[in-house]
């Protein structure tokens, strides 16, 4: 959803650097901004982009992330880029014969979250479309980053694996519960609405003659009650499951309600 540009620039908090070497497409520019805004961050760093900068095409493609478009640092070199930080991460899917730890997004994540609340400045640095990133600008980093992906097929696009690393960033901190209800102008049924209405659908089961097994009646009941229980129903679900059993109930006539 859109949202004013005071919005957007007030929904940007401290985090890591992002830092795009090389890339090529201003379409994949506007795409890593957009995954950037949605996780919070806003601080964008371009290597040497093929096209150059500004780029209309990233603007389009950002889709209303303006805030960080805006932003946007221009670089002659990896080495400048990432000057004024401390600590530094690569991601890459290729394996690389240098000695560094190599942490999952997700652990990265919590690592970086640690290092910037102790004052540290941190950046991600991602490589090109073309070929990723090389191996003079990963031997500047501290720590690699490798997405747990298929190992048949671990390619991403530019704009995916910024925001494979930028939603592990959010979540990190993220406090939403896993799983919700929304439950808009209703509310949970109460045990005492649920017995009304189990009671009068029994009655109506009674007279048509659903429950004529004395026998399996109060088995059938419980089942029956069961049924409805595990539904977790809302007042007005109750309400509806009542003017049902009245429609159904209901004398008819001439072949019509």
């Amino acid at each position: 959803m859109a949202g004013t540009d005071k919005t957007r620039a007030e929904s940007i908090a401290d985090g890591p650097a992002v830092i795009l070497v090389e890339p090529q497409m201003g379409e994949n520019i506007g795409m890593a901004s957009r995954a950037m805004l949605n996780a919070g961050l806003g601080d964008l760093r371009l290597v040497r982009p093929r096209d150059g900068w500004p780029n209309p095409k990233a603007r389009s493609s950002a889709s209303g992330a303006d805030a960080v478009i805006d932003g946007v640092r221009v670089f002659e070199s990896t080495e400048a880029a990432i000057a004024d930080l401390t600590r530094v991460y690569a991601a890459t899917a290729r394996p690389r014969d240098m000695i560094k730890p190599v942490l999952t997004p997700r652990r990265g994540a919590v690592e970086m979250r640690s290092a910037i609340g102790g004052g540290e400045k941190v950046g991600v640095l991602f490589g090109g479309e073309r070929a990723g990133l090389e191996n003079d600008d990963i031997a500047l980093a501290d720590t690699v980053l490798q997405a747990p992906l298929n190992p048949a097929f671990s390619s991403l696009n530019l704009g995916h694996a910024v925001l494979i690393v930028t939603y592990e960033w959010y979540q990190s901190a993220d406090e939403t519960p896993p799983a919700q209800l929304p439950e808009g102008r209703t509310r949970p049924a109460t045990k005492d609405e649920l017995v009304n209405f189990f009671e009068r659908l029994e009655s109506a089961l009674d007279n048509c003659g659903f429950l004529h097994v004395l026998e399996k009646r109060p088995i059938m009941v419980r089942n029956i009650r069961s049924i409805f229980q595990r539904a977790n129903l809302m007042e007005q679900e109750v309400r509806t499951l009542h003017g049902i059993v009245s429609c159904l109930t209901r004398p008819q006539s001439d072949g019509k309600p």
